[in-house]
């Protein structure tokens, strides 16, 4: 939090602070300086009303990932862009209670959301994090269970404990993904990718899973399929169609070595897929006269999983092209891990041809999706003369591919979900 310190975030959770962050409306940008001056006139410091005020708008904004439970936590404005989902933390929990870890070291801890997890499920957390705000945030968030704290510490400080299999002890890591000080186009830290740039280090994450057996740690989606090591489970994560995540599991924490995918759906159970249900190969269409009447847009934690056979053995189908997840078969199924589509029409990837089959069915409205091609959608709209939803025509959505290497248009309509 800018500005805002070990002793502000102490206030802030003390009954005087909670009280006055119940007594809060949503955040209001017209309304905070009106606000702020109301309190500073009755008396409450400078910095209490600042930080009264931010956590305001932090709330308001974690209520996307938290729901009603932000109502009752405390944020930084980093914590909150880089916090696991409730939903997705709460998978990560259950792995623990499943394998009866009594307490789980939570390294690097951010605000909490993990620990969070753990501790309604009944396991006891100590967590640490390098920075004394973040550390303060995450220890008042744990507050309702007094078993569980936070403090500041350094993950390359941790000692593992003697014997963590004997004693139910397991550990987390959600090592850092963005560099400190460095900010993207939206003045959020900027994220890195490589496995070689998290901190803690893959050799100091790999020496604590030697240490203590129920080990979970999560790294970026681009985890590369050759380094995971042997025995574990890594796991690629989704969310709404969303790819989150790839965790990788040691140990008793271990469903299905190898690779699986988690696809989560919200407000319906989620679906795990392994290895097993995409075992042969993946069959291909030969060329565009191969796409059969259904299109199967695989979820991308299964992509990323290398898992597409699963889509392909479910429906009896073909990929476009390797890599893509686009499937095409001849019958319909409600696949839980793939999206549907009807295929009402196939045309090359050509401005003109487009041009002239807008035009011949009076469509003025297009939806554009990608799938191994790189253009502009806005280029593409100007040079189609179609403006986004315009005119009184008809809506139509089309998707750029690749089949058999060559560049296609295929026209689909969405199936009602299942």
């Amino acid at each position: 939090m800018v500005g805002v310190d070990v002793a502000a975030v102490r206030w802030l959770a003390s009954p005087e602070g909670q009280q006055l962050l119940h007594d809060l409306p949503p955040y209001d940008e017209r309304t905070a300086i009106r606000l702020a001056t109301r309190y500073r006139a009755n008396g409450l410091p400078a910095d209490h009303v600042a930080a009264l005020l931010t956590q305001q708008r932090l709330r308001t904004k974690a209520r996307e990932k938290f729901g009603e439970f932000a109502d009752d936590m405390l944020f930084t404005a980093d914590g909150v862009e880089q916090a696991t989902r409730l939903e997705v933390a709460a998978g990560h929990a259950q792995r623990f209670a499943e394998a009866s870890i009594a307490t789980v070291h939570d390294l690097g801890c951010g605000i909490g959301a993990d620990a969070l997890a753990l501790a309604v499920l009944g396991v006891t957390v100590q967590a640490i994090d390098a920075d004394p705000v973040t550390a303060a945030v995450a220890d008042a968030n744990l507050r309702p269970w007094p078993d569980s704290r936070a403090r500041v510490g350094r993950v390359e400080d941790f000692l593992p404990p003697a014997d963590a299999a004997r004693d139910r002890i397991g550990a987390w890591l959600d090592p850092a993904r963005r560099i400190s000080g460095v900010a993207d186009i939206h003045g959020r830290a900027r994220r890195v990718f490589r496995r070689d740039d998290i901190s803690p280090t893959w050799d100091t994450v790999q020496a604590i899973a030697a240490h203590i057996p129920a080990t979970g740690v999560k790294l970026s989606p681009s985890f590369p399929h050759d380094h995971i090591p042997r025995g574990a489970e890594a796991q690629w994560v989704s969310r709404a169609g969303e790819l989150l995540e790839c965790v990788i599991w040691w140990g008793p924490l271990v469903r299905t070595s190898g690779r699986t995918a988690r696809v989560i759906r919200p407000g319906r159970p989620a679906i795990e897929v392994t290895e097993d249900q995409a075992t042969g190969d993946v069959p291909t269409v030969v060329d565009d006269k191969g796409i059969a009447a259904w299109l199967y847009e695989t979820d991308r934690a299964l992509v990323q999983a290398g898992l597409v056979g699963a889509v392909t053995a479910a429906v009896d189908g073909h990929e476009l092209e390797p890599g893509l997840g686009l499937v095409t078969a001849d019958t319909a199924y409600d696949v839980g891990f793939a999206r549907r589509y009807a295929v009402t029409d196939t045309l090359p990837l050509s401005t003109k041809e487009l041009r002239t089959w807008l035009r011949r069915n009076a469509i003025t409205g297009l939806t554009i999706k990608k799938r191994g091609v790189r253009l502009d959608d806005d280029a593409l709209r100007r040079d189609l003369r179609i403006g986004r939803g315009a005119g009184s025509g008809k809506s139509e959505t089309i998707l750029l591919t690749r089949v058999a290497g060559s560049q296609i248009v295929l026209v689909l309509e969405p199936a009602p979900a299942a």
